[in-house]
């Protein structure tokens, strides 16, 4: 299963990235640190979100709309007293030309929901309780959906070129979204 697979192909990437968002997320003191935080998320899902856009059609994913996405991170900054207009980092996204590699790095996307109430945990330590809705993904809901998106990958990600597809759309997913952290001196 595609779902297996992709976890397995990813690890190192994934495990990457999760260091140097969890270091940012630990240097959070105030609200306004938070906000300049989200604002590198808001910035690579914006990116992805164009990417992966011609290929989310209601046939290759049936709830997209209604999945969790950068206006939700614009409204957690905005919640904070952020603006979306100043001082957005550059970022990139993968190059998509297929429906497989939107769905690798969809997978990516979707993913960061699971991390999400570790997250909000965090940051309810650093009395920070405004401006979570992103991290708190699809609240109860949440292994739900997952449920539904890992089913729809392993449906529709099935021959090996598609798969292989997938696994590097996500791998890419995740090294770029650590490089729009990496040089990032969010709190410093």
């Amino acid at each position: 299963m595609i779902s297996t697979e992709l976890k397995e192909g990813t690890k190192d990437a994934h495990i990457e990235l999760e260091k140097i968002v969890v270091q940012q997320l630990k240097a959070i003191q105030t609200s306004e640190d938070y906000a300049r935080l989200l604002k590198y998320f808001y910035a690579f899902f914006c990116e992805v979100e164009k990417a992966i856009a011609p290929f989310m059609t209601s046939e290759v994913v049936p709830d997209y709309s209604e999945r969790r996405n950068a206006s939700h991170l614009k409204a957690d900054i905005e919640a904070l007293g952020g603006d979306v207009r100043k001082d957005i980092p550059r970022a990139t996204a993968p190059s998509i030309s297929t429906k497989y590699q939107a769905l690798g790095a969809l997978y990516v996307m979707e993913g960061s929901v699971l991390g999400g109430r570790t997250i909000v945990k965090m940051l309810e330590k650093n009395n920070i309780h405004t401006g979570i809705s992103f991290f708190s993904g699809y609240g109860e809901n949440t292994p739900v959906l997952w449920g539904r998106f890992i089913e729809l990958l392993n449906q529709q990600i099935t021959g090996d070129e598609h798969k292989r597809q997938a696994i590097q759309a996500a791998k890419d997913t995740f090294t770029l979204f650590a490089v729009t952290f990496r040089d990032a001196a969010v709190l410093h």
